[in-house]
């Protein structure tokens, strides 16, 4: 399988009927984004004290579905316009992706919630040391120790968080 170079305009072209292709066989399709650098070397930002790299560089973008592949290189100067194009044919070709379920991460974000709270109840412990209702104590002292050893497991999630978090500022 060898790689045809096109210009941008035909790319999209290309690009769109591929699209329509995979979309009927079902097939899948790969795009690549690179960045070409000059001559093989690795292209610094900065080639040294408080001086940048003035070299502009272009893309390159690939499109195959496993047969056919295809790609363009754009300069810096035509990026914007081709972003625009190219952006276009992705969302209008790209239908069949699933929305997101919003439904059911409110689900989640209710019970994770609900548990919050009921980890920061208080676990009022009633009944008889013996006899009947015995159980039923035993049960919520039960309750009542895991419940305060989740409270202190969450407490040492969030010094963790709030730790790693003041040492990334």
């Amino acid at each position: 399988m060898t790689s045809t170079l096109v210009d941008n305009d035909n790319f999209i072209a290309r690009l769109q009927s591929l699209f329509e292709s995979s979309n009927q066989k079902g097939s899948s399709l790969w795009l690549t984004h690179t960045r070409l650098s000059y001559d093989g070397e690795d292209a610094a930002m900065k080639t040294g004290d408080n001086e940048t790299d003035t070299r502009e560089y272009p893309c390159l973008i690939r499109a195959t579905d496993g047969h056919t592949q295809f790609s363009t290189r754009v300069e810096p100067r035509d990026l914007p316009k081709f972003h625009t194009a190219y952006g276009a044919v992705l969302k209008s070709s790209m239908t069949a992706l699933r929305k997101r379920d919003k439904k059911r991460e409110k689900e989640r974000a209710e019970r994770t919630a609900l548990r919050k709270k009921r980890m920061l109840e208080p676990v009022v412990i009633e009944g008889p040391k013996r006899g009947n209702g015995r159980r039923k104590r035993q049960r919520l002292i039960k309750f009542a120790l895991k419940q305060e050893e989740s409270r202190k497991k969450a407490e040492q999630r969030e010094q963790k968080k709030s730790s790693s978090s003041q040492k990334m500022s």
